[in-house]
């Protein structure tokens, strides 16, 4: 056998051959470009973000002078917020001012008030007195009938000796005006609501109505021993028997 024999190929053989020849030829190439792709380096979303923000930061700083004073021009009473990109205005509430009450005017030094007949508004007006004292010195001077003496203003819930010393020179007091109990008309009850009346006395004094049917006056009470010479003295200027 000639060495020529052994290189023919029939028809078949050499299309058959030329196939499986193209096909490794595709083969290889298919391997060479997949592992090109995969040696190119991956691009940067972040870089790729970098670069789109700073082209958008370019064109925004091309804005014209229309746009940049329209941008100037917004109210007083809004607040520019920015929030991904978008820039927001919101309209600030204006506060309501501050309600300013008047200071009361105080009353000039060597001013007297008469304690029975003073309103909280001429109360007010001494120096040293605020609303809190001028309503709870009325208020006791209702319970009282009113006041026999400057001195009572240290009796009121708050006022010590030494507010007591600032003020006593500001007041004098007209006794006439206070409003007596009529001790033979009244009950145990309505005695006892006077500040310098305990239930004690108020009862006794009901007893001896009863008994005696009407009290002639002070000398009925003088010789009991709830009514001691002190009580009898700021007592005399409340109480009434006729």
């Amino acid at each position: 056998m000639k060495w020529r024999d052994l290189l023919y190929f029939s028809k078949g053989e050499r299309q058959a051959l030329t196939l499986l020849l193209s096909l490794i030829a595709m083969a290889w190439i298919a391997i060479i470009l997949t592992d090109f792709h995969r040696s190119q380096p991956l691009a940067d979303p972040l870089v790729d973000t970098g670069i789109k923000q700073d082209s958008s930061r370019i064109h925004s700083n091309k804005t014209s002078p229309n746009s940049i004073r329209k941008e100037k021009e917004f109210h007083p009473k809004e607040t520019k917020l920015s929030s991904g990109g978008k820039s927001k205005r919101i309209r600030r509430e204006s506060k309501p001012p501050f309600t300013s009450y008047p200071r009361s005017e105080k009353f000039p030094v060597g001013t007297v008030t008469e304690l029975n007949s003073a309103d909280t508004t001429t109360l007010k007006k001494v120096p040293g007195i605020g609303s809190a004292f001028a309503r709870r010195i009325v208020k006791y001077r209702n319970l009282l009938g009113g006041f026999y003496t400057v001195g009572q203003l240290g009796e009121v819930y708050g006022i010590d000796a030494e507010r007591y010393e600032a003020m006593k020179s500001w007041f004098s007091v007209d006794s006439s005006a206070i409003s007596r109990l009529n001790v033979n008309q009244l009950s145990a009850k309505e005695l006892a609501s006077h500040p310098y009346v305990s239930y004690k006395q108020a009862n006794i004094i009901e007893k001896m109505i009863r008994k005696k049917g009407r009290l002639q006056g002070w000398e009925d009470l003088s010789l009991l021993e709830e009514f001691p010479e002190n009580e009898r003295e700021r007592l005399h200027y409340y109480f009434s028997f006729y």
